[in-house]
């Protein structure tokens, strides 16, 4: 994944931090609030690294998955659909109705 991705859905991307650095606190990450150098510093200054080690330490978390909070959050639904088009039978549209499945009731 791309910075830009952690910079735009800072909030979602809380739990996947105190996931991978466990010290970190909450109300410091809500302040860096997606900033890339002052997160480099935050995790340089955690860890007792030099900023550069700490940059290749997040770019290697970088390279992991989106945490499903992110790929779960309502602003991405349209897009997610739209790429589920390769999934949808020719002549179908993926932004159909879905309710001949019967979950719409539910």
């Amino acid at each position: 994944m791309k910075w830009q991705h952690v910079q735009e859905n800072w909030p979602a991307f809380a739990e996947a931090i105190l996931d991978r650095w466990p010290e970190a606190d909450e109300a410091e990450l809500e302040a860096i609030d997606g900033d890339q150098r002052a997160f480099i510093g935050y995790i340089a200054e955690l860890t007792g690294q030099e900023p550069g080690e700490a940059r290749d330490e997040i770019r290697e978390w970088l390279v992991g998955e989106l945490p499903s909070d992110v790929v779960m959050d309502p602003r991405h639904d349209n897009h997610s659909i739209a790429l589920s088009a390769k999934y949808v039978n020719e002549g179908e549209d993926e932004f159909d109705d879905d309710s001949r499945f019967g979950d719409d009731d539910a």
